[in-house]
């Protein structure tokens, strides 16, 4: 079995030169991440790492919805077949809505299993999201109706005894952590869709909850909805910035106003 040190959690070399010239090129962090993203290849080359050491049933692991103010965070995981290439797999953020829809159900009809778990709002708001998406993350590998015997899990660790490998950038370099992301975007941009004819006023179906212009406007004028992450800044209108959730204007730079 692979040694959990066998992969480099920190960036290739390669990928951290990419990462420092578009910063001294004076993009701002999420330009930057983007055009890291967009570079960054989607292979099997993690997959085949663990295969190799003994490993059979490798599972992919992601969330989304980290950075949203609005709704769950929702978590895929996937064991691919090895047999079966399922072409244009890569970041979920980094597709079009259309083709996502595409890829998840190819991903669902030939993968040896997939799932999907969610974490509320209130659950969000009690343990705070880094723990909620552990959370989501660990539920979605139980459901799987194959167990699998290894993880590929992008950028953390989860509490379970498989061996498992986190991997910075995961959902843009591992096959099966990209098939896990796409899954859980067309999950959760359903079920928030779903809450737009609740709450119409705030457009979740435009921006599924992320921090833009149009839905900060909604909740000054309306306020939040009990579905709202209410330990979240921009929901309870803190004036007094957070270096806790500064990752969320990032992720919503890079993920909702590309992919949609």
């Amino acid at each position: 079995m692979l040694a959990e040190d066998g992969l480099n959690n920190s960036l290739p070399p390669t990928v951290q030169k990419r990462k420092t010239k578009a910063e001294s090129d004076g993009l701002s962090r999420a330009a930057a991440k983007l055009r890291l993203l967009k570079r960054l290849k989607c292979t099997l080359k993690y997959e085949k790492m663990a295969w190799e050491s003994g490993a059979i049933l490798v599972a992919g692991v992601d969330e989304v919805g980290r950075g949203s103010l609005f709704g769950p965070v929702v978590a895929g995981a996937v064991i691919l077949d090895r047999g079966y290439r399922i072409r244009g797999l890569r970041d979920s953020k980094l597709l079009l809505r259309e083709r996502r829809e595409v890829l998840a159900e190819r991903i669902r009809e030939h993968c040896i299993a997939w799932a999907v778990a969610a974490v509320d709002a209130a659950r969000i708001d009690q343990i705070n999201i880094y723990q909620a998406s552990r959370v989501a993350m660990l539920e979605a590998v139980t459901k799987l109706a194959t167990a699998a015997d290894f993880l590929l899990i992008d950028a953390v660790k989860i509490d379970c005894d498989l061996p498992q490998k986190a991997i910075i950038h995961g959902d843009a370099l591992s096959a099966s952590i990209a098939a896990a992301s796409i899954l859980a975007k067309v999950e959760r941009d359903h079920m928030v869709c779903e809450w737009d004819h609740v709450f119409p006023e705030y457009g979740l179906a435009s921006h599924k909850g992320y921090s833009t212009p149009k839905h900060l406007a909604a909740l000054r004028e309306f306020g939040p909805t009990p579905l709202h992450r209410q330990s979240f800044a921009p929901v309870w209108q803190n004036p007094v910035p957070q270096e806790a959730f500064a990752f969320m204007e990032e992720e919503a730079a890079v993920g909702e106003d590309l992919a949609g």
